[in-house]
C-alpha cells in the first residue's frame, strides 16, 4: 500500500475542504432567490389568512397583489389595507425566541382575524400562539378601540365572558413567558408603533404612501431550544 507523507495529506485535506465550502457556497447563493421567494408567499399567505383567505402557494402571490395594498408609514415600516379595513404585522419575543403575526381589522377596528407564528417555542405549550384555537379567540367580537382610545387586546388567565372581554383573550396555559410576549408585542405594536396609522384610518385620512414592492420583515427560524 502506498503511503503519503503528513505534508502531503494536509495539502490535499486543505484543498478538499477549500473545494466543497466553494461548492456549498455557490448551490447556497443559487437557491437564496427561491428561498426568499418562498418566504415571502408564505408571508402572503399568512396576511390573507387574516381576512379568511387560504390559497395555496401557487395561487397566494395573485391573489395577494389583487387584494392587498402595501403602505409604508414615515418611520418606514409596512402595513396592508384591504377592501374592509387595515392589517398589521406583530413582532415580538417569546420565551425562546422571535415570535410573529398578522392582525386584521375592519374599518371600525373590530378584529377580522389574526394569525401568528413563532421561531422555537416550548411544542405544547408557547407553541401553541401558532394554532387556530388560539388565533380563533381574537376573532370573537373583539375590538382595539374602547371609547375613542386604542386599547390593545390582551392575553389573560380565564378572560371575562361579559362585555370586558371584547379586550381579553385566554392565556396558553402552561406558557406564561410566551403570553407575556404575545402582550408586549399587541401593546407595542399597536399603541406605539402603528397608532398614529391606525388613529389616521380611523379619521379616514392616512398619512402614508403607497409602496409597490414594499420589503416585508422576514421571518426568523433560529432554533434556541
Amino acid at each position: 500500500m502506498k503511503k503519503f507523507s503528513n505534508t502531503y495529506i494536509f495539502i490535499y485535506s486543505t484543498i478538499l475542504v477549500a473545494v466543497v465550502a466553494v461548492v456549498l457556497a455557490v448551490v447556497a447563493l443559487s437557491l437564496k432567490p427561491r428561498q426568499d421567494a418562498n418566504k415571502l408567499t408564505e408571508q402572503h399567505q399568512m396576511i390573507l389568512g387574516t381576512i379568511g383567505e387560504h390559497p395555496d402557494a401557487a395561487q397566494a402571490d395573485a391573489l395577494y397583489a389583487e387584494l392587498i395594498t402595501e403602505q409604508t408609514t414615515k418611520e418606514g415600516d409596512t402595513y396592508y389595507l384591504y377592501d374592509n379595513g387595515s392589517i398589521f404585522r406583530l413582532d415580538g419575543n417569546g420565551l425562546w425566541g422571535k415570535i410573529w403575526g398578522y392582525i386584521a381589522f375592519d374599518k371600525e377596528f373590530n378584529v377580522v382575524g389574526a394569525v401568528f407564528d413563532h421561531a422555537s417555542e416550548t411544542p405544547g405549550l408557547g407553541a401553541e400562539i401558532a394554532t387556530d384555537w388560539f388565533a380563533n379567540q381574537f376573532k370573537d367580537n373583539k375590538t382595539i378601540i374602547d371609547n375613542g382610545e386604542i386599547r390593545p387586546i390582551q392575553l389573560v388567565k380565564k378572560a371575562n365572558r361579559d362585555a370586558s372581554s371584547r379586550y381579553e383573550v385566554d392565556a396558553i396555559s402552561g406558557g406564561t413567558m410566551t403570553s407575556n410576549g404575545v402582550n408586549e408585542m399587541l401593546t407595542y405594536c399597536l399603541t406605539e408603533k402603528y397608532a398614529d396609522v391606525i388613529n389616521q384610518l380611523r379619521d379616514g385620512a392616512p398619512d402614508a404612501d403607497v409602496v409597490t414592492g414594499a420589503t416585508q420583515p422576514v421571518e426568523e427560524n433560529t432554533d434556541c431550544e
